[in-house]
């Protein structure tokens, strides 16, 4: 079997997709049971949606997911993994309770795994490097113990300023409380009290069908996202820009770009609300003064980029993980438009 080349995010060459060898790494069995578990009772979920479950159930399904989705796009991922804005504590609230109805983890971990992910994409380091398949990026990597470069390059990544943060630290003290309250307990209990749904409906309908949903529409950016699509800021890069992904996962799928600059709170160039909830999200709290010094790129540094690294550019050996990481180019920053700024 032959090995085809390709430039990771540091400029190194590696083997790219399945025929690169990697080091046996332990299944966890446990996780293979619970997460089989969930997707067999998402798929009754589905049966029990179109055969005997109230629409109220539904819809209050579809409501879950998009508010858990805000609490990783906008919570997890822009807000406390990227620093690509600020909020006031009233909205840090709202998130927080958001991303633990969403259950990947606690911020804490959340974002050290995706800053990780950003400062050592497609490499070993990466938590789910997408040059190990679909397959791994997608849930595999959640199936199995973590690569020893995992562990050894986490160390480096610098948490401060999460930890000082007094919201973060109370959910990552509570999560084990507060985690099965808002992801498992209340979903299942409100149908149920509230307009007389079904126990059998409401757990298959509006708690394992909505959780595991949403998990899968968080995994298709690390996998989807990194594999098919078009790539106009960095073709060196696996990440792309997927319209597919950026619908489901509320504008997250703008991937190419993202990865080219994370610090940017919209993920993408444009500010498209109808592909690009988070956006229209994060804006109105602006509005109201909750959300505040929002980053986002210049037109002119996104063309001098594309003019660099596009279609016709070269590779770019930079990597950051947003707008906090000492990496980023001093050019960059001086550049950046900050909107609503405060202080």
């Amino acid at each position: 079997m032959e090995e085809s080349e390709g430039i990771t995010h540091n400029g190194t060459t590696h083997l790219t997709q399945r025929n690169r060898k990697q080091p046996h790494q332990a299944i966890v069995w446990r996780n293979v049971m619970l997460f089989g578990y969930l997707h067999l009772a998402a798929v009754y979920g589905v049966l029990l949606m179109f055969t005997s479950a109230k629409i109220a159930t539904t819809i209050f399904a579809i409501l879950m997911y998009q508010v858990s989705s805000i609490g990783i796009t906008a919570g997890a991922h822009r807000l406390w993994s990227h620093r690509a804005y600020k909020a006031k504590w009233p909205l840090r609230v709202i998130l927080i309770v958001f991303n633990t109805i969403a259950f990947q983890n606690h911020v804490y971990e959340w974002a050290r795994d995706h800053r990780l992910h950003h400062k050592y994409s497609e490499t070993n380091a990466d938590p789910h490097n997408a040059n190990r398949g679909f397959f791994f990026s997608h849930v595999g990597w959640l199936l199995c113990r973590k690569h020893p470069e995992i562990m050894e390059k986490g160390r480096g990544i610098d948490m401060a300023d999460l930890l000082a943060d007094p919201i973060v630290s109370f959910q990552k003290k509570y999560y084990k409380f507060l985690m099965p309250l808002l992801c498992f307990i209340l979903p299942t209990l409100l149908p149920v009290y509230c307009w007389g749904e079904s126990w059998a409906n409401s757990w298959f309908v509006a708690t394992m069908f909505r959780y595991t949903f949403s998990l899968n529409v968080t995994w298709l950016v690390n996998s989807a996202a990194h594999m098919w699509g078009g790539r106009p800021y960095d073709r060196f890069i696996n990440p792309s820009e997927n319209i597919t992904v950026a619908l489901l996962a509320l504008g997250e799928g703008w991937h190419n770009y993202h990865h080219v600059f994370p610090w940017d709170y919209k993920a993408a160039e444009l500010g498209d609300y109808k592909l690009n909830m988070t956006t229209a999200f994060i804006d109105f709290f602006a509005k109201i003064g909750w959300a505040y010094d929002l980053k986002t790129v210049s037109a002119d540094t996104v063309r001098k980029r594309v003019e660099r690294t596009g279609m016709n550019g070269h590779v770019d050996t930079r990597a950051s993980w947003g707008w906090d990481d000492k990496d980023l180019p001093q050019s960059e920053r001086e550049a950046a438009t900050i909107i609503n700024k405060q202080g």
